[in-house]
This record gives C-alpha cells, sequence and structure tokens, in this order.
C-alpha cells in the first residue's frame, strides 16, 4: 500500500477508536452486562460485544472486501490469509475492565495477503494509541517512537502470563529468574506496549490471534521478533504460544526453551 492509503486507513481507525472509547466510558457509568465464556476468569461484557460490532460495520464501510476475525466471533469463518484480513480485539484484558477499570487495551490489525501492513493498541484509561506499520512508522498518538535499546533477558523486567507463571508452563520460572524481575498485568496488549515502549524486555503468554496480530505489526516494525515460544513463525489463524522480545532478549529465551 502506498503511504497515503495508509495514512487515510490510520486516521480512520483512530477515529474509530475514539468513539469506542466514548462507548466504553458511557457503559461503565451504568451496570455492565458480564457473563463467562470458559470459565469464570474469562469474561464478557455488553461492551465487549457493542464494540466489536461497531468496528465490523466501520472496516466494512472503509474496506468492502475485507475478511475480518474478532473475539466475540461476529467477524468471519477465515480459512487464509489472502486478501485483507482484520482483527479485532474490542477489550483485551476484559476482567482487568470489569474488576479495575483500567489495564484494558482496544486492539485492531490489518494484514494484506499474509503481510502484516498496520496495527493499532489502545490504552484505554491514558487515551494513548500505540499505531504504525513497516511502510510509515510507529508513533503513541502523534509522537514518532525509536526502536528500543536491545537489551537482554539479564538486563530487562519480562513481562508473563500469570498462569502459566504459577501452573509451572513453558520453563517461566527460568525465564522470571534469569530476568531483572517478572511483570503481570493481564492483558496482551498492556504488556505489549511495555515492550513497544522499552519498559520491558519481553512478553510471553498463550494468545488468541486478536491477542498478538496488532503487536507482530508494531514489534516487527520496530526491529524486535515475534514468534512461538520456541522460536518459529506463528500461524495468524491459530492459537500460540507467543514471544515478542528485543532480538537480545529473544536469543536468550528461546535458547531457553529449546534446552
Amino acid at each position: 500500500m502506498e503511504q497515503h492509503q495508509l495514512a487515510k486507513i490510520d486516521n480512520a481507525v483512530l477515529g474509530w477508536l475514539e468513539e469506542a472509547r466514548e462507548n466504553v466510558y458511557i457503559n461503565l457509568q451504568s451496570a455492565l452486562m458480564v457473563s463467562e465464556k470458559a470459565n469464570r476468569k474469562d469474561l464478557v461484557t455488553n461492551v465487549d460485544k457493542s464494540n466489536e460490532q461497531y468496528f465490523m460495520r466501520k472496516i466494512h464501510a472503509l474496506d468492502p472486501e475485507a475478511q475480518i476475525l474478532g473475539e466475540e466471533g461476529f467477524g468471519d469463518a477465515i480459512k487464509n490469509m489472502q486478501g485483507h484480513v482484520w482483527f479485532v480485539d474490542p477489550i483485551d484484558g476484559t476482567l482487568n475492565f470489569v474488576k479495575q477499570h483500567d489495564d484494558f487495551a482496544i486492539m485492531l490489525a490489518l494484514y494484506v495477503d499474509g503481510v502484516p501492513t498496520m496495527g493499532w493498541i489502545m490504552d484505554v484509561d491514558k487515551n494513548l494509541t500505540y499505531h504504525g506499520g513497516p511502510n510509515y512508522g510507529v508513533f503513541r498518538n502523534s509522537e514518532k517512537l525509536i526502536i528500543p535499546e536491545n537489551l537482554p533477558l539479564s538486563e530487562g523486567l519480562i513481562e508473563l502470563s500469570g498462569n502459566r507463571l504459577v501452573h509451572h508452563q513453558f520453563r517461566f520460572e527460568e525465564l522470571a529468574e534469569a530476568s531483572l524481575g517478572v511483570r503481570v498485568i493481564g492483558s496482551a496488549g498492556m504488556s505489549f506496549i511495555k515492550v513497544i515502549e522499552g519498559k520491558a524486555i519481553a512478553y510471553a503468554s498463550k494468545m488468541k490471534p486478536w491477542d498478538f496480530a496488532a503487536a507482530k505489526v508494531l514489534l516487527e516494525t520496530l526491529k524486535m521478533p515475534i514468534t512461538t515460544i520456541d522460536g518459529k513463525e506463528i500461524d495468524m489463524l491459530s492459537s500460540n504460544t507467543v514471544l515478542g522480545a528485543t532480538p537480545a532478549a529473544h536469543s536468550d529465551i528461546v535458547r531457553i526453551e529449546l534446552a
């Protein structure tokens, strides 16, 4: 895509995110409708659903031939990554949203013929949107970001899935011990923001495609690898245990995982 096309899409999505954010806070003024999905820790609210439906309408109006994969199931049954494929996570960190009213994100991403093209992660509470792509750059609102320092695992904080850590999975205890310290937020988007900002050197967790699609665009644009936990290419249409990190930390973590 040419620069002017990317700018048009970016401006449109930034506007959608502002409207979705308004919807979030309007609904927080009244009682949320909360229900369980897989279990009592896996929640969905009326805001998740209304935001996703809103994004579906906006994407189809902007990009009529697009396929959309959304967390709440209002999108398409996507078989492959041909053409324009959008990923939508209407509220990432729903448990945080319900219980804390902060540390949650909204995420969208656009892939063209399988190529990461544009990504958006909004820190809703702070009204900060991290957005861009390989032919556009990465921005925090209007400020262009630089590539974070390439620190190894031993010199930075690592963001991890709390559930995987307490259940002794994927050698997360070893990763925590090898790092300067571990942090658990409970939102993929908010955790990836820490890596984008250079405040953490890595984030790893079990994720669905809408959890990592936007981060893959942004991290790769910032020259940071994002792969499966053992360093393999990610299947964009499947669940994966995903690792996004500085190049040095990525090498350290994959080495531990494969040892």
